[in-house]
């Protein structure tokens, strides 16, 4: 394949574009080489400026979860934009998707829409603190909940300590409220609560992470975090960005049936728009302004193009439950292929999966937490990525990313994957 345009494209970015991109995975900073520039995708595919068609494993990082230009979702934008894209008023269309939102979603009573996962999470742990009356929350090493200065914190030096900023501009008067502990690791969080045991607001987690590759949940790790939280006064936290419509109508709180206090939403919720919400129960939802004295503003926020493409989106998916079964065994199709074709070469590797979100890693350490996935050989994966690209599959550009399935993919895209996959590896 030939990426002349793509290339040109990105050195002309460079010069106006703080690395000539707008989020820093797409630099291709991970796996080296030049990003690739997209004209137009159609269900299952990407189309790149320089014609080359790509089968895509990413969905936009989650939210074209039934395949790109989705007939209903572009029809409810075409109708919605010609009545005015922006009012900063109230308009129906935001109770409509509340009120269906709120019926797929498991424990909650009131939802609040915000323009980005990011937001959303940040205003989610600024809730549960005024909520609480406590100022600090815990977070799981290699767990991502955007960019906000709370989340940019890495572990101390200390088996138990406070968190030290990864990012200049975080401050540590910030980060010495941010406490860290380990995924599926519930004694790294009981030491925690032991030493601040009237101190946290809240628990922060991905259920299944997605920002470390794919990572499930040991089992009983989340109901033993829900228990530490009810022990100690605490709000346990879904950071549902990403697992929020993807791994089930009520997300991960239905496919796991654990009950969170607070939830956050991105990606699905929006039909492919920037979109994010966070909800929980009345008594916690009435503390936010104007009902509560907990602020959070935001001027585009439930804008109608958004809310016209997130209610025909979970339209869409409240409708067609069987989708998600059919979605889990395309994706079982796909790892178990990739099982098959991998374990007879000699390469280490573990496959992590759950629902529609998979991940492959070069190590022969089981990855359940950063630690194990950060023993990956990042050489294997820059040669893997770069051949299955050649082959005409487009995959996360980062050894710490979840790849995110669509159900426009169809068998035979998943056989051509797999196909490219063994000839792949076999070059590696």
């Amino acid at each position: 394949m030939q990426y002349q345009r793509s290339s040109s494209l990105f050195k002309e970015a460079q010069e106006v574009i703080p690395g000539g991109v707008n989020s820093p995975v797409r630099a291709f900073k991970a796996v080296g080489g030049t990003p690739i520039f997209v004209d137009n995708a159609q269900g299952a595919y990407l189309y790149d400026v320089d014609g080359n068609r790509l089968i895509d494993y990413i969905s936009s990082w989650g939210p074209m979860i039934l395949g790109h230009v989705y007939e209903p979702v572009i029809e409810a934008l075409t109708a919605r934009a010609k009545k005015g894209t922006s009012f900063g008023m109230p308009t129906e269309l935001e109770t409509e998707i509340a009120k269906l939102a709120i019926e797929m979603i498991p424990n909650m009573d009131k939802i609040r829409f915000v323009n980005s996962g990011t937001e959303a999470c940040m205003s989610a742990v600024r809730l549960a603190r005024g909520y609480t009356s406590r100022e600090k929350i815990i977070k799981f090493a290699g767990c991502y909940h955007g960019h906000s200065d709370s989340f940019l914190i890495q572990a101390g030096s200390g088996a138990i300590t406070f968190g030290a900023p990864n990012s200049p501009g975080v401050t540590q008067g910030t980060a010495k409220d941010t406490l860290l502990a380990q995924y599926n690791d519930i004694e790294s969080v009981e030491r925690v609560f032991e030493q601040y045991p009237n101190e946290v607001a809240a628990i922060i987690i991905e259920p299944v992470a997605g920002n470390m590759g794919c990572i499930p949940p040991n089992k009983g790790f989340l109901e033993g975090l829900r228990s530490l939280c009810d022990r100690y006064g605490a709000l346990l936290i879904f950071d549902e960005v990403m697992t929020g419509f993807r791994l089930a109508p009520g997300g991960a709180q239905e496919r796991l049936n654990i009950r969170a206090d607070i939830a956050t939403y991105g990606k699905v919720i929006g039909g492919g728009l920037p979109v994010g919400a966070f909800t929980a129960s009345n008594e916690i939802m009435n503390h936010l302004a104007p009902d509560g004295p907990v602020y959070q503003a935001g001027t585009l926020s439930g804008n109608p193009l958004a809310m016209a493409a997130g209610l025909a989106m979970l339209n869409a998916l409240n409708q067609q439950p069987e989708m998600y079964d059919r979605l889990d065994k395309k994706t079982e199709r796909l790892h178990l292929g990739m099982e098959e074709r991998i374990s007879v070469t000699g390469l280490p590797y573990q496959i992590n999966r759950f629902g529609s979100m998979v991940s492959l890693h070069f190590t022969n350490t089981p990855v359940i937490d950063f630690t194990t996935a950060a023993e990956g050989n990042n050489d294997y994966f820059k040669k893997y990525f770069h051949g299955m690209l050649k082959e005409g599959v487009y995959l996360p550009p980062s050894a710490f990313e979840s790849y995110f399935l669509n159900d426009a993919l169809t068998n035979e895209d998943i056989d051509f994957t797999l196909y490219a996959f063994e000839r792949v590896i076999k070059g590696l």
